[in-house]
């Protein structure tokens, strides 16, 4: 079995490239998270005030920082989602086991950070295909939860499309905070 914390696999199809993120995205990324379109998109539940909305290379370097010392640590992967036809990260998705005493337990906590000109229901389908069936295996879990809210439709169109279902259920916060607006795929 795979160990993603003691190596972080690549996964890619015709279109895109996952990656472990590196601090090389940095300007790549900073369109991504200064991106007004893209922010209110991304989730940041439980995520302690940040709300991804970063402005100047400085602070998005810091976020890759974390993100990296965070997957040292074992608490979440961070890849990049690298396009072969710009050659750029045009976004990132953060996934880990999570372990809870609410109905997301023994999940796999997806989040989908992309720029607003991939908001698409068929972008997002090809990008998450990558991740989806691995992830029940990396992250030894029996379903895979992530968040849309309901502006976000391409999203929730896409998430759909791949068989994931609104969860009537909150997810409960460390503090806890109640969050709703999330899709649920059970591993069949």
């Amino acid at each position: 079995m795979v160990d993603v914390y003691k190596n972080c696999p690549e996964y890619e199809n015709e279109s895109y490239i996952l990656r472990m993120v590196s601090k090389e995205d940095k300007k790549d990324l900073l369109k991504v998270y200064s991106d007004d379109k893209a922010v209110p998109f991304f989730n940041s539940d439980n995520c302690g005030g940040d709300d991804f909305h970063y402005t100047t290379e400085n602070r998005m370097e810091q976020a890759i920082e974390y993100w990296l010392w965070e997957y040292n640590r074992q608490g979440f992967v961070r890849w990049a989602i690298v396009s072969k036809t710009t050659d750029e990260a045009i976004g990132t998705i953060e996934l880990f086991h999570r372990d809870a005493a609410d109905y997301f337990t023994n999940c796999g906590l997806l989040r989908l950070d992309i720029r607003s000109d991939y908001e698409i229901s068929s972008e997002i389908i090809e990008i998450l295909r990558l991740i989806i069936e691995p992830a029940y295996t990396l992250f030894g879990c029996d379903k895979i939860a992530t968040k849309a809210t309901i502006a976000a439709t391409e999203r929730i169109a896409a998430l759909k499309d791949l068989g994931f279902k609104r969860s009537e259920e909150k997810l409960i916060g460390h503090n806890g905070t109640e969050y709703d607006s999330y899709f649920v795929l059970c591993r069949n």
